[in-house]
Order: structure tokens, then C-alpha cells, then sequence
């Protein structure tokens, strides 16, 4: 798959996963209208959508459908952008930027933006619920072990527990891997299992993958906010230096943060070698999220 070809296809699936999380908030009267803008507001105004994306490729790669992956890609999603709603609070990391625009908390209210927060998570699972799937059950429990407390949340209480510290670099790789990595692994997983079951061993190797990417991937997140800008990413640079965080870049420099996040990559497209050919627009895409802004 070339680099157009691979750009193209990402464009589509965006737009497919768009669709299906718009429809959501389609044809209905809801009973709390400012809680559905602060929804829409968090979910629709952007974003590059990779956790989607590693469910339509990781699945395609196994042999599943883009209809039965829609689901799995829309559920992802929004528990990447509750996510985001709830670390942008004044009690968390306390942004005012996001995707460009201002965060949820600035745009409405405080109190509506944690229940904004409360009801995008419940939905993942609402729209994960409805798929019609014989493996759904593998399907639910695979994201909610990934987006609670021994996953996601468990990940961004040892980041605050970490403000201030001295961590070292094993002890910023286990905080990463559950904050930012557990939901990559869900992502790539639920692709797999929407076309295979577990036992298969292409699982595991996709398993290994979604570990390498998504450490390489905060890794790259870590210097894109030294040496990004705000225009760029859609939100403040510099803001981890500011509150004090641990990051590689301050445990390891620019270029020893840059060697380690190569060296996942590697990582992870070796992993890819049991699934052939198949496996490209994924080594593609891992390229492509380690190489580019996002």
C-alpha cells in the first residue's frame, strides 16, 4: 500500500466513523439539550480518529467487515473523547485547547463537562451493546478493562500521583501504557476479535504490536510538546514542562525520546510478520502516527 493509497483510505475511514458517531445524536429530543451540545461538542469538532482507525485496519487485516467494525470504531472513540473531556478539567491537567477549540469545561461549564464526560463513556458502550456479534461479550469486556482501573484510569491516576516526582524510565513506561497504550491495545484488539477469535494467533501478534505503537506513540507525544506549537496541535505546547510532569524527553533528551520511540516502532512492525501482506496498512499507519502531528 503506497503512502496516497494509505492517506486515502484513512480519509475514508474517518469519515465513515464520523458518519456513524453523527447518527447517534441524530432524530432525537433529548431531555437535556446543553448536555447534548457539550457532547457534540467534544465528539464532532475533530480530532484525527486513530483509535477507529487501528479497529477498521487491525479487523481488515483478519478478514472482518467495515459494517461490523463501524461499532467497535465509534465505541473506541468515545471513550477516547470522554477521556479528553474529563483530563482537560480544572482538577486534572486543566486546559483551555483542544482539537483547536476550547475545551469542553470552557466552552460550557464545569459541572457540564463531567456529566458530558460521564454520558460519552456510557454510550461507548450503548453503541457496543446494540452490535449484533457472537464474540460481543470479548468485545465489551476487552474495552471496559481497557478504559477503567486497570487500564486508562488507572494510567491517569499515576500521572497526577507522578506531578512533581522523579520517576524513572520502567515507572513512566508502566504509567504510559495504561494511560495512552491501553486504549491502543483495545482498539487493535477489538478489530481482531471482531474477525477471529482469541485463540488465533494473529491475535496475539496484533496484541504485540498495539504494546510497541502505543508507547512509541506518547513517546512522540511527549516531544511534539517541546518542540510542537499550539497552531499544530490543537492544544498549549509546553504544557507538561509547565505543570512539572515526567516526560522522555526530560528522562531521556529530544534525541534519546526520539531513538526509544524508533525502536518501538521497529517493535512493532516486526510484530506484524505473521499476518504477511496484510499486515501493511498497518505497519503504514504506525509510520504515519509516529511521523506526523496529530
Amino acid at each position: 500500500m503506497s503512502t496516497d493509497t494509505l492517506s486515502a483510505t484513512l480519509a475514508v475511514d474517518r469519515a465513515r466513523v464520523d458518519a456513524f458517531l453523527a447518527r447517534a445524536f441524530e432524530q432525537r429530543q433529548p431531555p437535556a439539550p446543553r448536555l447534548e451540545a457539550a457532547m457534540r461538542h467534544a465528539l464532532l469538532v475533530g480530532g484525527k480518529r486513530l483509535r477507529p482507525l487501528l479497529v477498521y485496519l487491525a479487523g481488515r487485516s483478519l478478514g472482518a467487515s467495515d459494517e461490523a467494525l463501524d461499532a467497535p470504531a465509534a465505541a473506541v472513540e468515545l471513550i477516547h473523547a470522554y477521556s479528553l473531556v474529563h483530563d482537560d478539567l480544572p482538577a486534572m491537567d486543566d486546559d483551555d485547547l483542544r482539537r483547536g477549540q476550547p475545551t469542553v469545561h470552557r466552552a460550557f461549564d464545569e459541572a457540564t463537562a463531567i456529566l458530558a464526560g460521564d454520558a460519552l463513556q456510557s454510550l461507548a458502550f450503548e453503541v457496543l451493546a446494540r452490535a449484533a456479534h457472537p464474540r460481543l461479550p470479548a468485545l465489551i469486556l476487552t474495552l471496559a478493562v481497557a478504559a477503567g482501573r486497570d487500564g486508562m484510569v488507572g494510567g491517569q491516576a499515576l500521572d497526577l500521583a507522578a506531578v512533581g516526582g522523579h520517576p524513572d524510565v520502567e515507572a513512566l513506561a508502566t504509567m504510559h501504557a495504561h494511560k495512552t497504550g491501553a486504549l491502543i491495545c483495545a482498539a487493535v484488539r477489538m478489530g481482531a476479535l471482531t474477525a477471529v477469535p482469541e485463540q488465533d494467533p494473529r491475535v496475539a501478534a496484533l496484541d504485540r504490536y498495539a504494546e510497541a505503537l502505543g508507547l512509541a506513540f506518547q513517546i512522540h507525544d511527549d516531544v511534539l510538546d517541546v518542540i510542537g506549537d499550539t497552531q499544530t496541535l490543537g492544544k498549549a505546547s509546553g504544557a507538561d514542562a509547565a505543570r512539572d510532569k515526567p516526560t522522555y524527553p526530560a528522562l531521556l533528551g529530544l534525541e534519546g525520546a526520539r531513538r526509544r520511540a524508533q525502536e518501538l516502532t521497529d517493535e512493532a512492525l516486526a510484530a506484524l510478520a505473521p499476518l504477511g501482506e496484510a499486515g501493511d496498512p498497518l505497519a503504514r499507519l504506525a509510520r504515519y502516527m509516529i511521523e506526523r502531528d496529530h
